[in-house]
């Protein structure tokens, strides 16, 4: 009796945990197979536990919560039936096989958008539960299963709503030829594309605030042509607007997905263009802000942070109907003070503001702690808490506080008689510190407007942290310094705390000097515009 307990007993701790076992090497081999797949596969395959919306297999027709799609087609497939999905449907393309003749609907069948209306009959699409119904993948058409005729299935495809900002296979491919014969007059494949084609580049930064960018990127490559999207995690800006060289000159728009710091990022790379002589083809910028703070967004209209709320195709729309305006840049040298110093000055360059004091110990003080944890800065949310917790113990400590008596400030070569002081901000555009409209204050005394293109800088002071919070509810109005084309902050003694758009570091004595670099072509949404907005702009 005694064997047979201890043989019950050894099986039922071994069962569990062989059967364990072998599960997790069957799933572990089947990840293995799927990953192979996803690597050789011409589809954009992705992974995922649960699908947003009711879904069913492109081969076995059967209901599956979880599975494969491809973020370029969409098409949906099980775990087991992937491997004949892959061989038996093809992706659409995005380089036409020949350079001439139309391009043909590319018709994917079930799963379609909820809500879509069929092209043929007008009624809704996808109201059966099974796989049913049929969506183009490039101009989002729907058909039901019994709309759908021959002529349907060879017809040309016009790339519906988003043709005006879609790249062609068939203008790729007669590009590539026009390359292979060493002719360069691109000018001549245009009119192909339509009188009022804009073709769009998205770049996506995956890493930034909310780390929506992933989701962004397959469903702008649903839309458009998978080979105008980037993500900025593989590839950098200069290398992705390249592209813009193949397109037609004063015509293309670019949708930056990120925070100001990825804005940055790409108008340094436009900048790089204008180096190497490519000034004609100098892009549009508009914004999709993912980051914590972006306060160059707002000031263009495009809001103060992006969750979703929008549809992708709104967002296209907007960036169709938005206007070009012009955007000041501006060059930050620091100097570091000391006879016997040789290292060169430090060079960056601004868009939004420059700022010494309690906002840069904040920022500070947030980067080191993000270095140290990133993954818990994931959420716009957080950030914002941090920056908020940093700003209360500052208004305790007070750490900055005497800034007046440790600089000097010149605006156009005058000095500036500093009041009692703890931070100076030098401002380019109109929002500041994540939606504060800081130049304008409670907007109850007279002042002269700030503008993002006049070559003019608004040079502002304020008492502390808790100064600044009382400026952000409009219960008090920053220090006005003045304005100026060029700005010189000398600090004299100790270190302080400083900030470019949002870069923070500790700096020693040095002199810091603010000049004019250029101008960056943005877009302006007028949509997302306050009153104070559409008075700027229109002075």
């Amino acid at each position: 009796a005694d064997w047979r307990l201890a043989l019950w007993t050894l099986c039922s701790v071994l069962l569990p945990v062989l059967l364990t076992a072998w599960c997790s090497l069957q799933r572990a081999r089947r990840q293995l197979l799927m990953r192979d797949i996803f690597r050789k596969s011409k589809h954009d395959w992705r992974y995922t536990d649960l699908f947003g919306q009711p879904s069913y297999c492109c081969v076995c027709a059967q209901h599956m919560l979880r599975g494969a799609f491809c973020g370029c087609c969409g098409l949906r497939v099980s775990e087991r039936c992937l491997g004949a999905a892959d061989r038996r449907f093809p992706c659409k393309d995005i380089v036409a096989r020949t350079a001439r003749g139309p391009v043909p609907h590319h018709w994917v069948r079930g799963n379609v958008p909820l809500c879509s209306l069929c092209a043929v009959c007008g009624q809704q699409c996808g109201t059966q539960p099974k796989l049913c119904d049929y969506r183009c993948a490039w101009c989002q058409y729907t058909v039901h299963d019994e709309c759908m005729v021959d002529c349907l299935k060879t017809e040309e495809c016009t790339f519906g709503e988003f043709k005006d900002l879609i790249i062609p296979p068939y203008y790729l491919s007669t590009i590539n030829q026009m390359r292979k014969e060493k002719r360069t007059n691109y000018e001549k494949v245009v009119p192909s594309c339509g009188k009022h084609w804009m073709p769009i580049i998205i770049l996506a930064n995956t890493r930034s605030g909310n780390n929506m960018g992933e989701t962004l990127l397959g469903e702008f490559k649903m839309l458009l042509n998978p080979v105008q999207v980037f993500d900025l995690s593989k590839i950098t800006p200069a290398k992705a607007l390249q592209l813009c060289t193949l397109l037609p000159c004063s015509a293309v728009r670019v949708l930056v997905c990120g925070g100001d710091g990825t804005v940055g990022w790409v108008l340094d790379a436009i900048d790089e263009m204008k180096i190497k002589g490519q000034e004609r083809y100098i892009p549009q910028v508009a914004i999709l802000p993912l980051g914590t703070g972006n306060d160059l967004s707002n000031t263009l209209g495009w809001g103060a942070g992006y969750a979703g709320e929008v549809p992708v195709e709104q967002i296209l729309r907007n960036v169709m109907e938005a206007d070009g305006i012009r955007l000041d840049r501006w060059k930050v040298q620091v100097t570091n003070k000391g006879y016997y110093n040789l290292r060169k000055p430090k060079v960056f360059t601004m868009n939004n503001y420059f700022s010494i004091g309690p906002d840069a110990l904040m920022a500070l003080n947030f980067h080191a702690h993000r270095e140290k944890t990133p993954s818990l800065f994931s959420s716009r949310i957080i950030n914002k808490a941090v920056y908020f917790f940093y700003g209360t113990k500052d208004c305790l400590v007070q750490e900055c506080k005497d800034l007046n008596k440790k600089v000097e400030l010149e605006l156009d070569g005058e000095r500036i008689e500093l009041p009692n002081l703890e931070g100076i901000i030098v401002l380019n555009i109109g929002y500041w510190g994540g939606g504060c409209r800081l130049w304008e204050g409670m907007g109850d005394e007279p002042y002269p407007l700030a503008r993002h293109d006049d070559g003019l800088l608004e040079v502002v002071g304020v008492h502390g942290s808790f100064h600044c919070a009382q400026i952000q509810v409009k219960l008090a109005n920053p220090v006005r310094l003045g304005q100026a084309h060029t700005v010189r902050l000398i600090l004299k003694s100790s270190k302080m705390p400083m900030q470019v758009d949002g870069e923070p570091w500790a700096q020693g004595p040095c002199t810091v000097t603010i000049t004019h670099k250029t101008h960056a072509l943005m877009l302006y949404h007028s949509g997302e515009q306050t009153d104070d907005d559409a008075s700027s702009l229109s002075e």
